[in-house]
């Protein structure tokens, strides 16, 4: 209806500031001849709405020009915005009026340089199975994260390895509920899983996020990298429950929603390698702790290895008494 598409275009005018012609065509999904008709109609009912010519130019509200459709706090728009996600939405047919609500709640916000909730937080629908993996640093996260503060952080990485990292967060995301900091280290954009976070602490100062860093396109392509990048050597075996322990936190991916525990309390579960020989090397390490059960040509040269250690250090062990 044309009455709404108004009142969308005059949130987006008053929640973004100067666009193009194109830009609120693309957003509106009409004509930018629909668009200009549109603003004829705005001026007419008294919206003070201006449109320059030139590579500076653009459509604007009058500046202070403001309509308050809600009185929400931006507590509470931060919460709302977390609907953002409107995948599920869209299944349903709602998905345009999640958009064009959220646009409403926009213009809500104080009138500063905060950066608007959607981008800073990120809901992604995928992901399978839900994990309940423990997140305590959560809470200061999403406090430092809209003050634009540099974190210092304690990650466990592979193997049970402590790093320490300065990062600048760019956002949050949530995917089966494990969350994920977006964020720069060193100039290089990556994202970390927060539930590998030993310890965090705000740092002095402020950084500001770049303006057009998009959190769900970025998310996206680090999904697909992943995935890319995803070692592709399956391993299936049984360890026991400590060893499972550490994997979980080196490859929580690997491991299934719900494991089968075997009679004599080890786990089976899948891990992933890069290729027979990096499995074997790192199969090894871990000692009587794992058994491998498929591939088989993993298993002859893990028996083949082991036969070799064990002949070259058997006159090192002491010799075995039979029992009287």
């Amino acid at each position: 209806m044309r009455a709404d598409r108004l009142l969308a275009m005059l949130l987006l005018l008053q929640s973004r500031g100067r666009m193009t012609a194109r830009d609120l065509a693309q957003e509106l999904e009409v004509t930018e001849r629909t668009i200009y008709r549109d603003l004829t109609a705005l001026s007419a009912a008294g919206v003070p709405v201006y449109a320059g010519r030139g590579p500076g130019g653009g459509i604007s509200l009058l500046e202070g020009y403001r309509t308050n459709l809600t009185g929400l706090t931006p507590g509470e728009l931060r919460a709302l915005f977390l609907l953002s996600a409107a995948a599920p939405f869209d299944q349903l047919g709602l998905g345009t009026d999640l958009r064009t609500a959220l646009l409403k709640l926009t213009v809500a916000r104080r009138p500063t340089a905060e950066p608007l909730p959607q981008r800073r937080i990120h809901l992604d629908p995928t992901g399978g199975q839900p994990g309940s993996l423990p997140t305590p640093q959560l809470a200061l996260l999403q406090s430092v994260l809209w003050q634009n503060q540099p974190l210092e952080i304690t990650y466990q990485a592979e193997f049970g390895t402590h790093v320490e990292m300065c990062i600048e967060p760019y956002g949050l995301v949530a995917r089966a509920n494990h969350w994920h900091l977006v964020g720069a280290r060193s100039g290089r954009v990556d994202a970390w899983q927060v539930s590998h976070f030993l310890s965090v602490r705000a740092c002095p100062g402020s950084f500001q996020p770049p303006a057009n860093f998009d959190l769900a396109a970025f998310w996206q392509d680090w999904l697909e990298r992943q995935q890319r990048e995803r070692p592709a050597y399956r391993v299936q075996a049984r360890v026991t429950p400590a060893l499972a322990q550490l994997l979980s936190k080196n490859q929580p991916e690997t491991l299934p929603g719900a494991p089968a525990n075997q009679p004599d309390g080890w786990i089976r579960l899948e891990l992933h390698f890069e290729n027979l020989e990096t499995a074997r090397a790192r199969i090894l390490a871990y000692g009587g702790a794992i058994e491998v059960l498929s591939p088989q040509a993993l298993r002859l040269s893990l028996a083949d290895y082991a036969t070799q250690v064990t002949a070259r250090y058997t006159n090192l062990l002491p010799a075995h008494k039979e029992p009287a």
